[in-house]
């Protein structure tokens, strides 16, 4: 196993198992980044992939500021957003109105589930919500951040927020 310095010169000299041994190495944690940005396992692969595609063609960019993990990672969520805004068209739908009652006693809920169920839970809100819901709670980008790379308002992004966590919280309550 390379040291992840040499790891980087070996891939910018496109040495093919240098290569193979960087995607494996951060392909698994990667591979749960895009998944919690997709709505199958096959868009997360194509996802991943194309994020895979971008690190190797930018590696020369890299300047050994931060987590080379991290900046994999960066790649990775801004090519999620990049498919969803191909692919998805801003689609920021989904009724909550049952939801309005819901009370907001959580904890017993969350307390009983554990974070691969709540993962689960989350990977089935409508896109929109779980675009800006990743972003703002996950990765902690702000809501300007989270406007500028999906294209929308601020005031979106917050309200998307919001019924994002409501949605959240009437699935748990049931």
């Amino acid at each position: 196993m390379l040291s992840e310095e040499k790891l980087i010169s070996e891939c910018l000299k496109n040495n093919r198992e240098a290569q193979r041994e960087l995607y494996d190495r951060f392909s698994y944690k990667m591979m749960g980044v895009c998944r919690r940005y997709t709505n199958s396992l096959e868009d997360a692969e194509d996802v991943m992939i194309e994020g895979f595609t971008t690190v190797f063609e930018k590696l020369s960019m890299y300047n050994g500021n931060g987590s080379f993990e991290g900046w994999i990672r960066r790649i990775m969520i801004n090519t999620a957003i990049t498919h969803y805004r191909n692919n998805k068209k801003h689609r920021f739908h989904a009724e909550i109105d049952e939801c309005y009652d819901v009370q907001q006693n959580q904890e017993t809920a969350v307390d009983m589930m554990g974070a691969k169920q709540i993962m689960k839970l989350v990977e089935t809100m409508p896109d929109g919500y779980r675009m800006v819901f990743n972003l703002f709670a996950v990765e902690g980008f702000s809501h300007a951040e989270i406007a500028q790379q999906l294209g929308v308002s601020e005031g979106t992004s917050k309200s998307q927020y919001a019924k994002a966590r409501q949605w959240l919280q009437c699935r748990l309550q049931k």
